[in-house]
């Protein structure tokens, strides 16, 4: 985020993401391999994708276009044709042509208002290693659930509040709280900030039963 102080300055207006349309016009700006201030045009190829960052995590709402981007584009807008900002670029699938992706203008206003507030995007975490693991139909049915995967937990960290809350290795998690977790992207996504120091209720499968233990999530470390 940065400060500016300084009056009669141009600015582009963040658009609503939620209103993009597969097929509308696209255009990127940035500066391609030091060519400043280009623009290329496309269509946009899909909306409500899903991509992984470098981190291992899952980016949701992740628009994709065909407007060619090339390394110094990211960062840069990605804007409809009456200029509002629908987009930050971000990201090509290489050697593919065309599959280009920005992040959506309402995760950037929700990110910007919380740096403005925090400082720092807030995320919760319980303190688990796990894997993704199918869960049997028949077991399912025994079990009163409807989950067909899980999240196999593998460790635990001592001192965390998994740990604190009695779940261990070998326990399969498919709920947190109302969410169904189908799998560590589910998990990722349930672990929002708005549940750090709030007790949850998290559903396992252990030992071929099903429980519910409650746990605390804590503020993930930097």
């Amino acid at each position: 985020m940065l400060r500016i102080d300084a009056r009669s300055l141009p600015w582009a207006g963040l658009g609503d993401s939620r209103r993009v349309r597969i097929g509308q016009m696209a255009i990127a700006i940035g500066n391609p391999f030091g060519f400043h201030h280009s623009a290329t045009a496309g269509i946009v190829s899909g909306v409500g994708r899903s991509l992984r960052a470098g981190s291992g995590r899952l980016m949701d709402d992740v628009i994709q276009t065909d407007a060619a981007l090339n390394p110094g584009n990211s960062g840069g807008p990605l804007v409809t044709s009456r200029a509002e900002v629908i987009g930050v670029n971000t990201a090509t699938i290489l050697p593919a042509q065309g599959l280009c992706f920005a992040v959506a203008s309402n995760t950037a206003r929700f990110v910007a208002a919380r740096l403005i507030s925090d400082g720092r995007i807030r995320r919760s975490y319980i303190g688990v290693g796990g894997q993704n693991v199918p869960v049997r139909r028949k077991a399912g049915v025994a079990l009163h659930t409807t989950s067909s995967s899980g999240v196999l937990i593998l460790s635990v960290e001592s001192g965390s509040p998994a740990r604190r809350a009695g779940l261990a290795a070998g326990d399969v998690i498919i709920a947190l709280g109302e969410v169904a977790v189908t799998g560590v992207d589910d998990l990722h996504r349930a672990l929002t900030a708005d549940r750090i120091g709030v007790p949850s209720t998290i559903t396992i499968l252990r030992s071929g039963a099903r429980q519910q233990l409650t746990v605390v999530p804590e503020e993930a470390k930097r």
